[in-house]
């Protein structure tokens, strides 16, 4: 498999080093020919010099052949507007790092599915440590044809539950509304701006991609 990284971070390298270790062709792109000449002698995997956020760039990597695109700078505004060059570019999958949580709800409204928070990760994983609690992914928990989904309501979402008029085999499953979580009741009434989580079968993802994320063009 082929990943490409766009910026060469410490999150890159640490994760390029990985896929390299496990066989898998990495290839990196960065601004900064310094850092390439010295990353270039302790990995063993393409570079390519230059900006990420460009279009020209991107083809040269041939986002056709590419299974994942990383987009792991340090600057937030770039890796969302690389991933959405990435995503138009036809990119099978690109993963968005972003460390102000201001920029979730828009990455989430831009349909950028994978959308990591290293900071919060981390932070909620000692956090949890310091507990004495060992945290289980949501990963390892919504198994088989069971995918998760998540939307930001809009004006027209504000409804009750009931009236969302959900796919079947689908539930809301908790609802971020600020800094609250809720856990929803059957008259729970969804408001503009909540972060609603669904838990639905696999084959209903296009249509609730299609409802809540006009932009991915699908």
């Amino acid at each position: 498999m082929k990943a490409v990284f766009i910026g060469a971070s410490g999150l890159a390298v640490m994760t390029a080093q990985l896929l390299l270790k496990r066989d898998h062709d990495v290839v990196i792109i960065e601004r900064d020919k310094e850092r390439i000449d010295a990353l270039g002698e302790e990995l063993a995997c393409g570079f390519l010099h230059g900006d990420g956020t460009r279009p020209a760039v991107l083809r040269e990597v041939e986002p056709g052949e590419t299974d994942v695109l990383y987009c792991l700078t340090g600057n937030d505004q770039s890796n969302i507007i690389a991933s959405l060059i990435g995503r138009s570019l036809g990119f099978a999958r690109v993963v968005t790092r972003i460390d102000n949580i201001e920029f979730e709800h828009i990455c989430i409204e831009l349909g950028l599915e994978y959308t990591i928070i290293p900071t919060r990760t981390i932070g909620r994983h000692l956090a949890d440590m310091f507990e004495g609690r060992d945290p289980l992914e949501l990963s390892a928990m919504i198994k088989n044809d069971a995918r998760a989904f998540s939307f930001v309501a809009r004006r027209e979402d504000a409804v009750p539950l009931a009236k969302l008029e959900l796919p079947k085999l689908s539930r809301v499953i908790c609802i971020y509304r600020q800094s609250s979580f809720l856990l929803p009741e059957a008259d729970t009434v969804v408001k503009e701006g909540d972060e609603v989580v669904v838990i639905t079968h696999r084959k209903h993802l296009p249509v609730l991609e299609e409802r809540w994320s006009p932009l991915l063009g699908r």
